[in-house]
């Protein structure tokens, strides 16, 4: 049976099985946007982390995109201002 000639070490043993323990981040919805974000950081399409904007997204894109994003960001506000059938059943 074959043997070793040299012995692992767990330096390298461990680079060897970093990939066992990669895991997905933690994602969730953003409240302004309702796009998935990481946990913990700012909203990248809006912005916004806890309520405050901290990002001027809209300051740097071009103005016909800044239309577009002002349009994509007022209809998610409307979505999330309606009522839903629900949320009127919970109360």
């Amino acid at each position: 049976m074959a043997v070793p000639k040299r012995h692992k070490t767990s330096s390298t043993r461990d680079q060897r099985r970093m990939h066992l323990f990669v895991t997905s981040p933690a994602l969730y919805l953003c409240p302004k946007c309702k796009k998935a974000a990481r946990a913990h950081t700012v909203c990248k399409s809006c912005g916004f982390y806890k309520g405050k904007e901290v990002i001027n997204v809209l300051g740097k894109l071009t103005k016909k995109d800044r239309k577009l994003k002002e349009k994509e960001m007022k209809s998610a506000e409307k979505e999330q201002k309606a009522p839903s059938m629900e949320n009127l059943s919970k109360k």
